[in-house]
């Protein structure tokens, strides 16, 4: 142990100041290479890898990035330190539709529309706003403290990820596990795009709920609008009350716009408690309706078109929008005295657009999708063998459920954003060929040109490829060396957007789980415990609290008393009373380099002294296994008692006394030396930067940087 000189002394006499020191401690660690695994001394056999999640390169980081940041850089200094060869791989996320609805809002405020834009003109601005947010997140990451290895970045666009996507795009058409066909997809009408289902939000609300003549029968909607097309009625085979009907049945019913010949449908879809057990059916506008028309071979006719419109079926009722053609076709039936009555208390769910909250019109459009099952059950069975665990056990539990009733996925987009879809469709019958060297011209179906599909993927396509579409474009060897990874750690909310397809896909491209463990973490709310929005004004900026009290006490309070899994609330003064704690670290650290300088070395330890070490031994003991077992949140309040409670509380104040009356000094003064030490090099994967910065004075000669500094 180095003796403290007088100016080291000095130094320490002024306050901590983070946001002097916090940018040049992260830049000296960036020049020591050792955020780049390769670059780390010492031989170092087992690897321990976390792709990082990539942010969306839209805007700032909010307050779920500085936790993901901060669990993920615990992890990987820990590692680091305890002798592995660690790499954390950052990247960026092109955000597909999130993206271009964000940019869109910006074109809105200046007065203008995608729809007027050519594509080529809307891709090169989101481009450019895409990148320019990329670099200013970049920033950001490195004020949090991420100990990245930059040198590895990637982002969802580059050649190689997008090289890698069509292979798998490819592979699945081979192995017949693409198709595309006409099925109902979520249609928004604002943006004029499909969404998956996952990318719905459901909201109760209360709608008028009708009641109509339909000859003979009482049939009932919330969608007056939609029931131009609906001249099929449908009623469940054991019905007693519709006994005299047989399947195929067919009689003139007087409806909106006149007489129509309507057709009897036997089917268990009609329940016959709800209502009068008759219901008709919209095939072009229901996703049950969809799959009873596709049963029976029967028409489909579309009503609505893709902006919310009503077609010319609905002859005078056409051009109008939904909300005002609804009021006037009651009217009319009304008029016709084939209104019964209106529930104005009915409750219902509705799908809306995650991102405008418009309704969501069920279209029937020809889509890419993909068969999920056979991916699913390879996934499952990852699971059950334990080769990759979900914390918690109740995240587990979802995983089941959702995986055992999974539905096939669209995976088209109709957006300029995002990686283009590598295929041709026929202009005559709309089939569809996976095309990645742009040679097909004809049709091998019907003769028919092809032309070239103008939609891009789902996002979540890209980004589910992620863990091994990275390792297999950064540094030749990656892939062997780093694949499959020990942890994926992300937000809980996106357990099936993004990480059940990154492991379907992860065992389908490559065989192997990409994951070993599976972190989850909460939503981060504000301090009273609600969700943070724009909307309400409560957004919490975790770059301004990082400026204001240090990215060191952010992480604090972002981590002690988190358990994975679980919503947490991000209160300021809790982050301010960590400040007070790194000021007790700097304060504590000097008193003990002040009270040791004249320390010359080699002293051991009497049995008191001995003892008391030993007892810090086994809490940091205790504190390694919470790490290793993600108890990240014990870990982090273990420390702090142990440095408050214990070592500043009451080893340093016996301690002092000792030194000052010379009884067995050399022994205090060691054992304070040591365990200093040893708090810096336990604080350091929670509080880098004050834990780096205060190495500086207790280190030998020999010693590193505390950041490559044996656990």
């Amino acid at each position: 142990m180095k003796q403290t000189s007088p100016k080291d002394l000095e130094q320490l006499l002024k306050p901590f100041d983070a946001k002097m020191v916090e940018p040049s401690l992260y830049e000296m660690w960036e020049k020591s290479g050792y955020f780049n695994p390769d670059n780390l001394p010492g031989e170092r056999k087992e690897t321990f890898t976390i792709i990082m999640p990539p942010p969306n390169a839209n805007g700032s980081l909010h307050a779920g990035h500085a936790l993901f940041v901060t669990v993920e850089d615990i992890l990987i200094r820990f590692n680091r330190m305890n002798g592995k060869r660690a790499l954390w791989l950052p990247g960026a996320d092109h955000a597909g539709f999130e993206t271009q609805s964000v940019y869109e809002k910006k074109l809105e405020k200046e007065g203008r529309s995608r729809f007027d834009m050519k594509r080529e003109d809307l891709y090169k601005e989101i481009m450019d706003f895409t990148l320019f947010n990329k670099q200013f997140m970049e920033g950001q990451l490195r004020q949090l403290g991420a100990s990245c290895d930059w040198s590895r970045e990637v982002f969802t666009l580059d050649d190689g990820i997008i090289k890698t996507v069509y292979n798998t795009f490819k592979k699945l058409d081979d192995d017949k596990l693409l198709y595309r066909g006409k099925r109902i997809v979520n249609w928004c009408t604002k943006h004029q795009t499909s969404l998956s289902n996952l990318e719905t939000q459901h909201v109760e609300r209360k709608d008028p709920f009708y009641y109509f003549k339909y000859g003979p029968f009482t049939i009932g909607t919330v969608r007056p609008e939609t029931k131009f097309g609906d001249k099929y009625v449908v009623m469940h085979p054991d019905d007693e009350r519709y006994k005299e009907y047989k399947h195929g049945d067919k009689l003139t019913v007087e409806w909106i716009n006149g007489p129509i010949e309507a057709t009897i449908i036997k089917d268990e879809a009609s329940d016959p408690e709800f209502g009068s057990g008759a219901m008709t059916i919209t095939p072009w506008h229901s996703g049950i309706d969809f799959d009873i028309a596709k049963k029976y071979d029967l028409d489909f006719e579309q009503i609505i078109d893709e902006r919310g419109k009503l077609l010319p079926i609905a002859e005078e009722f056409a051009g109008m929008s939904i909300k005002d053609a609804r009021a006037k076709i009651v009217e009319k039936l009304d008029a016709k005295g084939l209104l019964v009555k209106v529930d104005n208390e009915y409750s219902h769910e509705v799908s809306v657009c995650y991102k405008c909250e418009r309704e969501l019109e069920p279209q029937v459009k020809p889509q890419w999708f993909i068969k999920m099952k056979p991916l699913a059950e390879k996934a499952i069975d990852a699971v059950k063998n334990g080769e990759t665990k979900i914390l918690t056990e109740q995240h587990e539990k979802i995983f089941y459920h959702w995986m055992e009733n999974i539905q096939d996925w669209n995976i088209s987009r109709q957006i300029v954003w995002g990686i283009p879809i590598p295929a041709k469709l026929c202009n005559s019958c709309d089939a569809g060929y996976v095309d990645l060297e742009n040679k097909l011209t004809v049709c091998e179906k019907c003769g028919g040109e092809l032309i070239q599909d103008t939609d891009s993927f789902d996002t979540w396509f890209s980004s589910g490829q992620w863990p091994f579409a990275t390792l297999q474009n950064t540094k030749p060897g990656d892939f062997e060396k780093y694949y499959p990874t020990q942890v994926m750690e992300t937000a809980a909310d996106i357990l099936f957007f993004w990480v059940v397809r990154m492991m379907m896909f992860g065992i389908y491209m490559t065989g192997k789980t990409p994951f070993s463990h599976v972190y989850l973490h909460g939503l981060v709310r504000d301090a009273k415990g609600k969700k943070m929005s724009k909307s309400k004004g409560n957004v919490i900026s975790p770059l301004e609290i990082s400026e204001k009290y240090g990215t060191d006490a952010l992480r604090m309070g972002l981590i002690v008393n988190n358990a994975p899994g679980v919503d947490m609330n991000l209160d300021p003064k809790k982050v301010e009373a960590y400040k007070k704690f790194a000021n007790k670290i700097w304060n504590a650290s000097r008193f003990v380099l002040e009270r040791t300088a004249d320390y010359e070395g080699g002293a051991e330890l009497n049995n008191e002294d001995q003892a008391v070490y030993d007892a810090w031994r086994e809490k940091k003991d205790a504190i390694t296994k919470d790490i290793e077992d993600f108890k990240l949140h014990i870990a982090s309040e273990k420390i702090y008692d142990y440095f408050w409670k214990v070592f500043c509380d009451d080893i340093i104040e016996t301690r002092k006394t000792r030194i000052l009356e010379d009884k067995d000094k050399s022994s205090a003064q060691a054992l304070l030396l040591k365990l200093l030490r040893e708090q810096l090099i336990v604080i350091h994967p929670f509080m880098p930067f004050i834990s780096e910065e205060l190495w500086k004075y207790v280190k030998t000669d020999e010693d590193d940087f505390l950041i490559v500094t044996r656990w």
